[in-house]
């Protein structure tokens, strides 16, 4: 029995460009370390001179979900052209964290598999706002 693409991965990248740029930290992050280069260059790139403040917000919500997480979470090579189902969540928790701190809440809750999600919302609303900025809103 074979398992295709959309089954492993079904989700589509986003279209927003800033989100792709943190899901690239995001899997860089996960599969590297905090401290990867890549992910670095990628956000130096990006924001410019302003890179720091996004890029250490970006280490500490990657902190966050790795500590509070009851299971694992599962992230796709940074070559992948779709998202896994907590990728996703991730992407939609950031774009909904400003606007609808609720839905943020019960998304992050059921990804990570735990109640008390406090720590991570807040990393969260702080990557946003350094997103928003630096002129890179997340959506």
């Amino acid at each position: 029995m074979t398992t295709d693409t959309t089954t492993l991965l079904p989700h589509a990248l986003p279209t927003c460009i800033n989100a792709r740029i943190a899901l690239f930290a995001m899997r860089r992050m996960g599969a590297h370390g905090l401290a990867d280069a890549r992910a670095a260059h990628a956000f130096f790139t990006a924001f410019g001179q302003g890179f720091r403040r996004p890029l250490i917000l970006m280490r500490v919500l990657m902190a966050e979900l790795a500590s509070t997480a009851a299971g694992t979470i599962a992230i796709a090579p940074c070559c992948c052209g779709r998202m896994t189902p907590a990728e996703a969540a991730l992407i939609s928790i950031l774009g909904r964290i400003e606007m609808a701190p609720e839905k943020a809440r019960l998304l992050t809750a059921d990804l990570l598999g735990v109640r008390r999600v406090e720590n991570v919302l807040m990393a969260a609303a702080a990557v946003t706002a350094a997103f928003t900025d630096e002129g890179r809103p997340v959506s």
